[in-house]
Order: structure tokens, then sequence, then C-alpha cells
């Protein structure tokens, strides 16, 4: 058990994405239950043949779980295909591959949806159903929905990343609806909870997964006015994002792929950062505490121990 472990910390997560999910997974491995909260970008949610898809709050679901698929890196391990094939059969879409395990998930929120259930209760039954023992949270019940504005003109995220492959480049993005929408009252009471003792940005894009969750009315101001370490994990590997579209992005908006890009993208919201090991000469440009540590996580161990490393790394901040 890790230090911070052992004093029954509270310790919240942002996270969005395959590698929000593989963090909060090894996190959760780590912690004592109840002792992990989860607040999940929901700006990629949609309407799909009629159900809704959630795909982050899916991704952590799976993985804190224990039932992700580690080759593809999303959905369920073990999955069969055979609604998908009889769709495409028929003529229908087919271009979001929805697998039958993962499929029951989809068709039991669409209906309990329909039936009045609030997306954070239907994520606490499915979190309760499955065996997990922490909280994942939806950042808000307000729809909001991310648009990028690309060399093909306006693109839903979901039609960017998955019908298009992440082929249009990125020129800016918009985060629909989230000014109207308000921060999930679960999400609030974690943030402001008396136990807390760290707050993590997953090593999620920061345009894709993270942004959604600061561009909600007063989400930063509470990050600003914390009183515990907020600590970002680095999405890139040697200045490139080893799945998704992060790097790309970053080169057609014009930034760098650096450690120094995230941090300054998160500059006034973060006190630390955890970088991998080849990027260990970053350090002196970042100018905060920065720890360096593989964060490559391909496994249960090496998330098990990126998620140590990180928690026993809040140590050096109640010290100061």
């Amino acid at each position: 058990m890790t230090p911070l472990a052992a004093k029954s910390p509270r310790v919240v997560v942002l996270s969005g994405g395959v590698g929000g999910a593989k963090f909060a997974a090894g996190l959760n491995a780590m912690l004592p239950a109840g002792q992990l909260a989860v607040i999940v970008n929901t700006a990629d949610d949609f309407d799909h043949l009629g159900l809704r898809i959630c795909p982050d709050l899916d991704s952590v679901l799976y993985g804190l779980a224990h039932l992700q698929d580690e080759i593809r890196g999303w959905g369920r391990r073990d999955e069969s295909w055979n609604c998908l094939q009889a769709l495409t059969a028929i003529g229908a879409e087919d271009w979001f591959a929805l697998g039958d395990r993962d499929l029951a998930v989809h068709v039991f929120r669409s209906h309990m949806l329909r039936q009045g259930m609030s997306l954070a209760e239907i994520t606490e039954h499915l979190v309760k159903a499955l065996g997990v023992q922490n909280a994942i949270i939806p950042m808000s019940e307000s729809r909001v929905s991310t648009v990028l504005s690309t060399d093909e003109g306006e693109l839903a995220l979901q039609d960017y990343f998955v019908r298009r492959r992440c082929q249009p480049k990125v020129r800016s993005l918009r985060y629909d609806g989230a000014q109207q929408a308000r921060l999930h009252p679960k999400a609030k009471t974690v943030l402001n909870a008396p136990e807390i003792q760290a707050i993590f940005i997953a090593p999620s894009n920061p345009f894709l997964s993270i942004d959604p969750i600061l561009s909600l009315p007063g989400v930063k101001d509470m990050l600003q006015n914390r009183r515990v370490p907020v600590i970002a994990v680095s999405p890139l590997i040697g200045g490139r994002s080893l799945k998704g579209p992060l790097s790309d992005m970053l080169e057609s908006m014009g930034f760098e792929g650096s450690n120094a890009t995230i941090a300054k993208h998160y500059s006034g919201l973060i006190d630390g950062m955890v970088i991998d090991s080849s990027d260990g000469q970053d350090i002196d440009e970042l100018d905060l505490p920065t720890l360096v540590v593989p964060i490559f996580m391909p496994d249960a161990p090496s998330r098990e121990r990126l998620a140590q490393a990180t928690l026993e790394f809040v140590q050096v901040f109640s010290r100061v």
C-alpha cells in the first residue's frame, strides 16, 4: 500500500479517453475502496441508432471493472460482433462499432434515460452492477458537445474521431452547451470534500477530454482556489501521443508537441506534472515540480506502478 493510501485520502481524477481510463484503473487498484472519484468528460456523448453512447464513461467503467479490451484500447474484451454484422447486412449505419457486450450497456442506459433516470444515477447503477468500488461521475447532466473546426468544415467529435479517422486538420474547437451546463453536484462535492488530498488531470487529450470539463462554469475557479495539489500527467511521450490525434492536433493548431506545451495549457491550474522517463531533459522548461517516471501503460502492472508513483509524488506537496 502506498504512503498516501495509508492515510485514507480522497483522490479525484479528471478523465477522458483511453489514457484517462488506464490511469484511473491504476489508481483504482492502488487505493482502498471508496477513496477514488473519477469525474469523466461527457462532451463526446452522442446518439447512434437511437442509443445514447457515452464513450469516455464506458472506458472508465470497463477499466475499473477489469473488462477493458487491452488490445484495441477501447470497448470490452472477449467481444463479439453479431449485431454489428447484422446491421451491416441490412444497410444500417455501421461506422461506429458496437460490440454485443458493449451494446447491452448502451441499451440499458438509453432505456433508463427514457424512464427518467439521470445519467449519474445510471452510471452509479452500472458501477455497482459491475463490481466497481469507487465513484465514476459524469461531468454534467446537461448536454455538452465538442465541435471541431477543420479544413473540411465543422465536425462533431465522433464524426472526426471515428467516421473520418482523425484525418481532417483541426483548426480550433468549441464546446457547445458548456456555458449553460453545470458541473454535476456530486462532482462538486468530491472536489470540495474536506478529506481530499490530491486532484489529478489524467494523461488524456487536453482538447478533447479535459477542456470540456474545465469549460463548465466555475470549474477552473475551483481548481485555482483548491487547498490540495493539482497534478497533470502528461499525455505525451517523446513529444508524441501514443494513441489518438493529439500530436496531429497540436501541429495543425500551431503548437509544439512538448511537455512544456501541456504545462502551459494548464497554466494556473496545476502545481506539478508527471512526465515520461524519456523526457527528463524537459524539466528545466516546465518551471514546476516534476516527477519523471515511465508513463507508458500497456498492462495492469505498468498502470499500477504509475499510480503508485503519482500518489507518492503528492507527498512532496504535503511537506511544503
